[in-house]
């Protein structure tokens, strides 16, 4: 079972959550720079919310199935058809063999199907790491006639698909909730809690911080997205201990240009740590392109638990929706 690739786009990987074990040893976590989605498209297809799946940058992707498969897009602004015929985001989708799905338009656009992307599992992974050149499809983004293998459907999956063909649909009429989907905007405003050396900011550099639109410059890639807008400075520009850091780790370099780190970032960083991004925002950020804008705000650390907690729930709500829709019997979120 696989996939042929037509078209391959400006950067399309294969992708899943990531190393999640391995940042001791220096190895970055990498994964889907758009969790929410990726957990989404997966569940609409039947699979386990890690299983891999295709990111496609921007858009100019074209994927032939060479056999029946069960199919769904999410991300922010997509545009896509299957032979010709446009198709929505945020549904699942029976596609017939021979068919050619085509991206047309995107951010960050997750590509889950049904059985997952079926390439070697590397440090616990089927994740691309490109700088490494590991994981993936041999650490890689696509090329053109690359073929993607395919693994088993799920039960789940497969009664999705036999229930989309009983009734000759190709389009599923239900899908993902706007309640489970990311709150997607043109500039938004981004959650963060104050790191340790937010405190040695200026005062005109926090009142920037918090008050000044910030623009994603084009020097911005999968290891972190550098900002551009007013140059911060500290009031005391001590030597600083590297330290860990994560996905949403606002450091300043001595530029004075805040880089925020996202899913490809190194495991530990010197610059200072002016705070953190809240994990139900940083999808937000995932989907912006070089060029788009955006704010932040000050929030606590109970408030982004809280947040993360409603999330998970209306995740899990969704599971169990599907699961009770067709009849697997699985009561997991995972």
């Amino acid at each position: 079972m696989s996939i042929t690739v037509r078209q391959a786009g400006i950067q399309t990987t294969v992708q899943d959550l990531g190393r999640i074990n391995w940042q001791h040893l220096g190895i970055p976590m990498g994964g889907a720079m758009d969790e929410q989605a990726h957990r989404v498209a997966n569940l609409l297809v039947g699979n386990e919310a890690n299983a891999a799946a295709l990111e496609c940058a921007l858009g100019g992707v074209a994927l032939q199935f060479n056999v029946p498969a069960l199919v769904a897009l999410a991300g922010r602004d997509i545009s896509a058809s299957l032979d010709g015929a446009a198709l929505p985001p945020w549904h699942t989708v029976r596609i017939p063999a021979g068919a050619l799905l085509v991206l047309h338009n995107g951010c960050r656009t997750t590509i889950a199907v049904a059985g997952g992307i079926d390439v070697p599992v590397v440090l616990d992974s089927r994740s691309t790491c490109l700088r490494a050149g590991f994981g993936g499809m041999s650490g890689r983004a696509l090329l053109r006639d690359d073929r993607i293998g395919i693994g088993a459907p799920s039960p789940l999956a497969t009664h999705i698909h036999d229930s989309l063909a009983s009734e000759q649909r190709t389009v599923a009429p239900w899908s993902a909730g706007l309640h489970v989907r990311p709150a997607y905007a043109d500039q938004p405003t981004v959650r963060i809690i104050p790191g340790p050396e937010c405190e040695l900011l200026t005062e005109a550099s926090r009142t920037h911080l918090l008050n000044e639109v910030f623009r994603i410059a084009p020097e911005s890639d999968r290891m972190g997205y550098r900002l551009a807008g007013p140059p911060l400075s500290l009031a005391d520009a001590r030597e600083i201990r590297s330290a860990g850091v994560t996905a949403g780790t606002v450091q300043l370099p001595p530029g004075g240009a805040p880089i925020v780190l996202m899913a490809d970032r190194q495991t530990t960083g010197g610059y200072p740590r002016l705070g953190d991004v809240i994990a139900v925002d940083l999808p937000l950020i995932a989907q912006l392109r070089a060029s788009d804008r955006l704010r932040f705000a000050i929030t606590t650390l109970e408030e982004a638990h809280a947040l993360f907690a409603q999330r998970e729930h209306q995740l899990h709500v969704a599971q169990l929706a599907v699961n009770l829709r067709f009849g697997s019997g699985r009561d997991d979120a995972r």
